[in-house]
């Protein structure tokens, strides 16, 4: 299948037998876990679904990769409300939804409408695609594929300055396999569609990133890309490093 970002935005098209539209990372509830820590501010629900309309013309399937809904364990009133009346506007719209399950997502079938197809954490393959939301180690028939699509990090770049800190951009990461009989060409790892949700850094020193695939010897970090959503191509991870809290030397009074 062919694969390309929608520009500016936390979105990937597939195109081939089917044409996918795939998202990852909603965290719908995130509002209600923040409100408690004294931050209110507006769900991003109405925002998402809205996006996700005016994205679905020409689409045969929505994938959503992963952490539909924010708490665990359990879930929040917040999420018993928006999340049935979101993927019943979607079903409106796209012939065929499918969530492939993340980590934040037990106890979510309970709660989502006939018709939304859930799909297993160890991965799904959609032709020549394996898809997974990264938290756990993907299936043989998902590393199987020619690129794996991956979520669970929030993938964020950040340009700190001479001081150690500065702001952070949403990011695409391709990370080339190293060399081995069936493994994927790639891992595509898609950032976070909630704008709400930070994330972590993937070029700062000694922080790492999230999930098994991420931290095996399988892909070759050095060589992977970064891309910012509208399409500029930062170049290799190797050459963008920026030092960590713990690599930074404490000022001197």
């Amino acid at each position: 299948m062919k694969v390309l970002p929608v520009p500016d935005r936390p979105m990937l098209r597939a195109s081939g037998e089917e044409e996918l539209l795939v998202v990852a990372d909603l965290h719908i509830g995130l509002e209600a876990h923040l409100s408690w820590k004294g931050f209110h501010i507006p769900s991003q629900t109405a925002k998402m679904e809205a996006e996700l309309l005016k994205a679905a013309e020409g689409v045969d399937r929505l994938v959503i990769l992963g952490d539909v809904k924010h708490r665990v364990p359990g879930s929040t009133r917040q999420e018993h409300r928006e999340v049935p009346r979101f993927f019943e506007s979607l079903l409106q719209a796209y012939p065929r939804v499918s969530v492939v399950r993340g980590n934040h997502d037990a106890g979510l079938d309970a709660f989502l409408p006939q018709g939304v197809e859930m799909l297993p954490a160890s991965g799904a393959l959609f032709g020549d695609l394996g898809m997974v939301h990264g938290h756990t180690w993907p299936s043989a028939r998902a590393l199987g594929c020619r690129v794996l699509l991956s979520a669970h990090n929030h993938s964020r770049v950040s340009f700190a300055g001479i001081r150690g800190s500065g702001p952070t951009e949403p990011c695409w990461l391709r990370i080339p396999f190293r060399d081995g009989d069936g493994l994927p060409e790639e891992l595509l790892v898609l950032p976070a569609f909630n704008p709400n949700l930070g994330g972590s850094p993937v070029n700062v020193e000694g922080e790492g990133m999230l999930g098994p695939v991420l931290n095996s010897e399988l892909l070759d970090m050095e060589e992977a890309r970064v891309y910012l959503l509208d399409g500029v191509a930062l170049g290799r991870l190797a050459d963008l490093w920026v030092p960590g809290r713990r690599y930074r030397k404490r000022r001197v009074l």
